[in-house]
């Protein structure tokens, strides 16, 4: 257990009740210590023992560290380890009332989602390497041109069929569709651009040249020995080809779809279209990228308008 010597002995107690009585782990008590000596040292600069500390010690408590900066998960942490403290001393009789009870932490914002600017997209969908294996470069150029073009999941992309049957996705080239099968079993169709179909036709006529004669499988992506390909064969394929690209990060596939969907959004400005086209089920899970589109045009503001920038004295 973490060194406690300098905890009250109730706060001693208590952790001792955690790590023998409840048998929490390790880790979990030493959060809880951490948790603890915090407490301690906020009553302090409060004055009144830990055991005499009121909720509007505790808001306060909870305002000063929000305000130097501490993640709401951070607090949120804590505010539960003093929850339990108070509700075990309560158990013992050592206080009347939970003073920490009813106290929420304050909400962190969840950051945007990660998506590339226009030009770093098209770099990325752009990018062939004559150097690599032709089969493995076919195949990965259809798969970043796909993910771009039509902001598929990983999973979607790798669960794709050549053609229509029993499976959870299929691509039909005549007609520009891709049809997938998404989160909580919902199909949907999303349109291919044109350079995703000439590189996805590319990687058809590819594709069966490194198997036996007579072969075939269902998958439409496959890995070197003929099986479907995996998610994380996709992840680690991108982020390699995105290095290759002369990007400044490295990408993953839901950058892609990040992307395909701010960028869709920045051109139509039709939230609904862009909802349907990810295949959300909620309206607000799809506003994320509202926000960054404003930071497209707020970053477009600061570079164009005479009167964005405060002068230099």
């Amino acid at each position: 257990m973490a060194d406690t010597a300098a905890l009250a002995p109730q706060l001693q107690a208590y952790l001792q009740h955690v790590a023998s009585e409840r048998r929490l782990a390790a880790r979990t008590v030493a959060l809880y210590t951490e948790g603890l000596q915090q407490l301690q040292a906020l009553a302090a600069e409060a004055g009144p023992a830990v055991l005499a500390l009121q909720p509007q010690h505790i808001r306060r408590f909870v305002a000063s560290l929000h305000a130097k900066g501490r993640h709401g998960r951070s607090i949120a942490l804590w505010l539960s380890c003093w929850r339990g403290f108070f509700r075990w001393a309560a158990w013992q009789g050592w206080v009347e009332r939970n003073p920490v009870e009813g106290i929420r932490a304050p909400k962190t914002p969840k950051p945007l989602p990660k998506a590339l600017g226009v030009d770093a997209a098209v770099q990325l969908a752009d990018y062939r390497n004559p150097e690599a294996d032709p089969w493995e470069e076919a195949r990965d150029a259809a798969m970043t041109e796909l993910l771009y073009s039509s902001g598929l999941r990983v999973s979607e992309l790798a669960n794709l069929d050549v053609q229509a049957g029993g499976g959870l996705g299929w691509l039909d080239l005549q007609a520009g569709l891709v049809h997938v099968t998404g989160k909580g079993g919902k199909r949907r169709s999303v349109p291919v651009g044109a350079p995703a179909r000439a590189a996805v036709q590319r990687w058809l006529a590819i594709r069966p040249t490194r198997f036996a004669a007579g072969w075939s499988a269902p998958a439409l992506f496959l890995g070197v020995r003929g099986a479907r390909i995996t998610p994380q064969t996709i992840w680690l394929r991108l982020r390699q080809r995105s290095q290759q690209a002369g990007l400044a990060a490295a990408v993953h596939p839901h950058v892609l779809r990040h992307s395909f969907a701010s960028h869709v959004l920045q051109s139509s400005g039709d939230l609904r279209a862009v909802q349907e086209l990810l295949g959300h089920a909620n309206i607000t899970t799809t506003q994320v990228y509202t926000r960054l589109d404003f930071q497209h045009l707020a970053q477009a503001y600061e570079q164009a308008h005479p009167r964005a920038r405060k002068k230099s004295s």
